[in-house]
This record gives C-alpha cells, structure tokens and sequence, in this order.
C-alpha cells in the first residue's frame, strides 16, 4: 500500500532523514515512533506529497508520489500535528470547503459531510464555530477533514496532542475503528498509545530507520532475561539481607531495589520460571509476601533499548 523506498531529505547541508525505507500493507496500523527531531515530520511530509526527497521515492497504492502526486492525494487522509483549521468557520462550513477542494461532487456533498460528522462525533456541533470548541473537538473536526471522500489510507501526525486524559481515551477508540477498514500511519510519541493502537512499529532516530517489527516480535528479539516484580515487608530485618538471600538461587542474574517499600526487580535466566524458589525462599525466611509480577517488557522499554544502543554505536 505504501512503499518508501532509501528517501534522503537535506536542507542545505543539514540531513534531516537519511535512506530511509520501509513499507505498510493493506489494512496495517503501524506506528511511527522516534525522538523530537528524528524525522518522522519530514517522512510524513514526503508520503503525503508536501515536499519532495532529495533522493529516492514513495509509492502509494503503485502510484509514485511525484510523478502523480494528485492521484496520490486522492487516496490519502492526512492530519498534520497543526491541525489546519479555519477557527472563524462552522464545523459545517469548513467540512464543505473541504469536500469542493477535494473535488467532490457537488450533490454528494452533504452526505458526504454528514457521514464524516456521525464518524468523528461531531453531529451535535457541526453549527457551531470551529474556534469555540474545545481542543478535542477540534481535533475531531481534523479527523473528518482527513476522511472526506472516504480515502483508503489515513496518516495522523501526533493525533492526541495537548488533549485532557478523556479526550486521548476518545481518539484512540475513533483511531481503533478507524482501522477496521483504512491503512493508518500513526505517528506519536505516546508509546502506550501506540503499543494499544498498532499492530506494527517503525522506529526512527537521527533520520535512519532503527526497527520495523511487531511489538511482540521486537520484545522476544531484545528481551534477554525476566523480570519479577516482587513486593515484601519484615519488621525485624534489614532489606539488604532478602536481597542477598534472593541473589543465591541458581539462575538470578541481579536483585534491584525499586523504592522505599520493600519492591524488588529479580532479573532472571529467561529460560527458567523462578517464581516458585523466590516465594519459597521469601515465606522460608519469615518475610511477608505482599505480591509477586512479572514485569512486562513495554513498548517504552522497547523503545529506549534501541535508541539507547543506536547512540551507543554512534
């Protein structure tokens, strides 16, 4: 559906992104992480025909995106992070602009309108006056921009930035129904936005792509042993003298202390379940078991090991 192919974007003589590839398949979800200055902006912009590469080339649905840009626009619903909106305008009036400037047919428009208002949730306020709606609404309203004439793919750079808890929770589910029938790049720093949305990640940093996997797949690739999450508590005994006790099991690599109340990281061989020798040993040496986890490896652990290491290697 889409296919980046080694684009390179400089400014003079600064390289913003760097041989840059990967590709995103019909019905995918795929996040687009990196640092503040990585270039995911300036891949987007390239994707979605702003700006053109200083090498190499996009092509959406085989269509390349320079040699037929308009054709490539027609299939693309594009969010920017600034939401380009006309805040003096109604929500209604604005959608209709949108709609006669992506050339639809004059007597479809209505519907059409209405149909990208009942998605995004904007019925209720599509008389009302874009700059006197509340942030979340407003990036509702840039949502149905991006769906009008019902584009097969959709790209949302940084769709629930600067939103109110509730709001986030609100555009993540509409995102989610989203991709029951669109292609959806989304990029955002939020990782467990991502991790609950996608289905696939492209992380980036320092304009070279650093990983393309499925979060799984990159957690079995870089998980090297468990973690467990284990809480106890004594009244008589020092914290120091479970730790020490903990790290004589055969197969405890490291004990760490999490905080001040008894929480203990126990890194493992992970090819052995610990858990029943690490309460064993805990209840045997009269410390109260208050819990014990495994500790999941998340996308932001994903995230920070591979660009910890890229810098690393730099």
């Amino acid at each position: 559906m889409i296919e980046v192919e080694s684009i390179t974007k400089r400014y003079g003589s600064l390289v913003a992104i760097k041989d840059v590839s990967f590709t995103v398949e019909k019905g995918e979800i795929v996040g687009f992480l990196g640092p503040n200055g990585a270039g995911k902006t300036t891949t987007l912009k390239i994707i979605t025909c702003y700006m053109p590469p200083s090498e190499g080339r996009v092509k959406v649905d085989g269509i390349d995106c320079f040699e037929d840009s308009l054709a490539v626009r027609k299939r693309l619903g594009y969010l920017p992070e600034s939401v380009p909106l006309y805040r003096e305008m109604t929500v209604r009036r604005f959608l209709r602009f949108v709609a006669e400037s992506k050339g639809v047919e004059p007597k479809k428009r209505q519907k059409e309108i209405e149909r990208v208002a009942d998605t995004c949730g904007l019925s209720k306020v599509t008389n009302r006056i874009i700059g006197h709606l509340s942030k979340g609404y407003r990036q509702r309203v840039g949502i149905a921009q991006a769906l009008i004439n019902d584009p097969p793919i959709l790209i949302f750079d940084e769709p629930t930035i600067g939103l109110d808890p509730s709001q986030i929770i609100e555009i993540r589910q509409l995102i989610k129904d989203l991709g029951e029938e669109k292609t959806i790049i989304l990029s955002s720093h939020i990782l467990p936005e991502v991790s609950q949305v996608c289905q696939k990640v492209i992380i980036i940093n320092k304009g070279k792509v650093i990983a393309t996997e499925t979060p799984a797949n990159l957690t079995s690739q870089l998980q090297k042993s468990t973690k467990i999450v284990l809480q106890v508590k004594s009244d008589s005994q020092p914290i120091d003298s479970i730790i020490e006790r903990l790290n004589n099991i055969p197969g405890v690599l490291k004990v760490n202390r999490e905080d001040h109340n008894g929480t203990l990281i126990v890194e493992t061989d992970q090819t052995k379940d610990l858990r029943p020798q690490i309460s064993r040993t805990v209840i045997e040496n009269n410390w109260d078991l208050l819990e014990i986890k495994l500790h999941d490896f998340s996308l932001e652990d994903i995230f920070l090991e591979l660009v910890t290491k890229e810098e690393e290697a730099s």
